[in-house]
């Protein structure tokens, strides 16, 4: 990918796609019950798969948006879809879970359904917000005159595993081997992030980075503008892992989190003004701490000095920046927040640098080969749980159900656990010695079982152990 002279995005045909395999036999059996359900519905065979998995974020949590590094890695949980081509000039899809009800529209009415207030952030919109990507991007002589899509996924949905994020970036990887135009697993990540965004999830670019980045047997660290990745190897002697707290939260059926993205830009424009700085080119904390020349540390204290507990009122923010509500709106893009809104500046900014500091913390740990294996354990879960706490009171994005999870995880053995994911319900991912694991989850099991419903979600699901797995791959049939 690379910048034309107006600074947009520009993509060509490369060879650093992702890999197109022939499938074990294992898996095999998994594709063929896909297969079958696409027949059942199409009365015809799938062309091909694709594979996206979801992922875990070990830490880096709400920074990624912010410009900042972040440290997640790919799980085995994964979506798939199942495609072929029609002359129908429609785009149809169903799912293989029957409480997900099938799909169809035209190719030019794909971003009406997806702006369609009546039926909410019903799951097939992520699928379309995936087409609108890739369409946005495919050349109109090289797009298949019709779709049909079947599709298969595992990650549990509002669980903070990334499964709208997979779903979206499955089906921008879908549309363009159909259409027989591939680029980079780089852009593709790229194009997939900007996709979501249709249904209006201001996010940054970790979920879709890991889904096209992931590898085998590393955690990565994923850098932004421009992406790029540094494979982080772990203790040999730690297991992490996910449980389900029972909360389950929709980023994309509240303001919370994007509330969240506008605090972080107001915070950095507001002490962009008081530095003299032209704060309507800041759109991120990263574009502040550069634009300053200070490291995280002196950017905290920054923080401290500019900004005051208090949450901020609109009038105050208008004030700070000599401006008015509606140039507001533009400027730091908060059409979809009425005058009475209020805004925590200065806890939202303390939390992303220190946030963006632990990062640096948790990869230097692991590559310092001086260090013992215990201590960087204990080490790694320290940020972990320090994560989570700032997580709960800086950034209130936690849940009584993650906090009352995590306080057990670390009764029944982890050496640090946190929530991960977008938060207000969903999972948190726990640092378990491997000696300590089958103890470790059937205790973890036994508490969910007997604390709160499991919402017809099996406990094998709700918690277990996960190691970093490959990133999006294509499989013929």
């Amino acid at each position: 990918m690379s910048n034309n002279a107006n600074g947009e995005n520009e993509f060509s045909e490369t060879k650093d796609g992702v890999s197109v395999l022939k499938a074990d036999e294992a898996f095999s059996l998994k594709l063929k019950i896909l297969s079958e359900h696409f027949i059942q519905k199409y009365n015809r065979e799938p062309t091909f798969v694709v594979k996206v998995p979801g992922r875990v974020n070990l830490i880096g949590e709400h920074i990624d948006y912010c410009g900042y590094a972040v440290c997640p890695m790919a799980i085995k949980q994964h979506i798939l879809i199942a495609v072929g081509i029609s002359n129908d000039h429609r785009i149809s899809v169903t799912n293989v879970n029957s409480n997900y009800q099938d799909f169809s529209c035209d190719f030019d009415n794909v971003k009406a359904s997806i702006d369609d207030s009546k039926t909410g952030p019903i799951w097939y919109k992520y699928y379309l917000c995936g087409i609108l990507g890739a369409l946005d991007v495919i050349p109109k002589e090289k797009v298949p005159k019709g779709i049909l899509a079947a599709v298969w996924g595992n990650v549990p949905a509002n669980a903070g595993l990334s499964s709208s994020s997979a779903l979206v970036s499955a089906s921008v990887l879908s549309l363009f081997h159909a259409s027989q135009y591939q680029l980079s697993r780089k852009d593709l990540a790229t194009i997939s992030a900007n996709a979501e965004r249709y249904i209006g999830t201001q996010g940054g670019g970790m979920d879709q980075a890991i889904a096209f980045l992931g590898k085998t047997g590393a955690a990565m660290l994923i850098e932004f503008n421009p992406l790029r990745t540094t494979a982080v190897t772990l203790p040999e002697n730690v297991v992490f892992v996910i449980a389900h707290s029972q909360a389950y939260h929709n980023k994309a059926s509240t303001v919370d989190y994007n509330l969240r993205v506008a605090e972080c830009r107001l915070a950095a424009q507001i002490i962009a003004k008081k530095r003299n700085k032209n704060w309507k080119s800041v759109m991120r904390l990263i574009d502040l701490q550069e634009s300053l020349g200070f490291s995280l540390e002196e950017m905290v204290s920054v923080v401290m000095e500019d900004l005051h507990e208090e949450a901020y009122t609109m009038d105050e923010i208008c004030e700070c920046l000599s401006t008015t509500y509606e140039r507001l709106k533009e400027s730091s893009q908060i059409a979809n927040f009425n005058t009475t809104q209020m805004f925590k500046l200065q806890q939202r900014a303390l939390h992303v640098f220190q946030e963006a500091n632990r990062v640096i913390e948790f990869q230097r740990i692991n590559n310092d080969d001086t260090l013992m294996e215990d201590v960087k354990v204990r080490l790694l879960g320290e940020l972990m749980s320090k994560s989570h706490l700032s997580l709960c009171k800086l950034y209130e994005c936690s849940h009584p159900r993650v906090d009352a999870l995590v306080d057990k995880a670390i009764n029944c053995g982890a050496l640090g656990a946190r929530i991960t994911g977008a938060g207000w319900g969903g999972c948190i991912v726990a640092i378990i010695l491997k000696d300590n694991i089958s103890q470790f989850v059937e205790k973890i099991r036994k508490y969910l079982s007997e604390s709160c419903t499991t919402n017809g979600l099996d406990l094998e699901d709700s918690v277990f152990p996960t190691e970093p797995n490959q990133g999006a791959t294509i499989y013929v049939l």
